[in-house]
């Protein structure tokens, strides 16, 4: 059974071997991530797990029973609240459900770990099955997305308004 897990420097030569594995199949659906990320990828693994260790995002990788990565889930720009979903999953395991089980873990996950009460998340019009994770997990379009910010292609923000967490003195 596939376990989702906070990144870890463990991790580097999976996560790796997954990008390299999916690098064609995830430029057809957003911007490829160039020569440079596979060149700098040491350097950039590192300040990811910096970054997730002062607080300001938080990674997640979805490692199968023998190790490898089935999908990146990402939580971005944390703060007062609210964050910045990214994800995805390798071409062999798409379109089985489980992109959408793994966001909705990992939306409890953010409630319960981070604090999180709003998640947002931009897909292009073009790539159908990242709308429909986002529709299926309790996302909603709320506007129109830079397409600047998805590879020059037009696209729309979706939120998630989580459930807030139950305190002891909610009874």
């Amino acid at each position: 059974m596939p376990e989702l897990k906070q990144l870890h420097a463990d991790h580097a030569a999976a996560v790796l071997a997954f990008e390299l594995a999916n690098r064609a199949y995830f430029a057809a659906a957003v911007s490829d991530r160039g020569d440079a990320f596979f060149d700098e990828f040491a350097d950039r693994y590192g300040d990811a797990l910096a970054e997730q260790e002062a607080g300001v995002c938080a990674f997640y990788v979805l490692v199968a029973e023998d190790g490898s990565v089935l999908g990146r889930f990402n939580l971005y720009d944390l703060e007062n609240g609210t964050a910045r979903l990214g994800y995805r999953v390798a071409q062999h395991v798409a379109g089985r459900g489980v992109a959408t089980a793994t966001v909705r873990e990992l939306c409890r996950l953010a409630v319960a770990r981070h604090g999180l009460r709003t998640l947002r998340a931009a897909t292009s019009h073009e790539n159908a099955a990242s709308r429909a994770v986002l529709t299926h997990a309790g996302f909603v379009p709320v506007g129109p997305a830079d397409p600047a910010h998805l590879g020059g292609r037009p696209g729309t923000w979706y939120q998630h308004d989580l459930p807030r967490r139950r305190s002891s003195a909610d009874g």
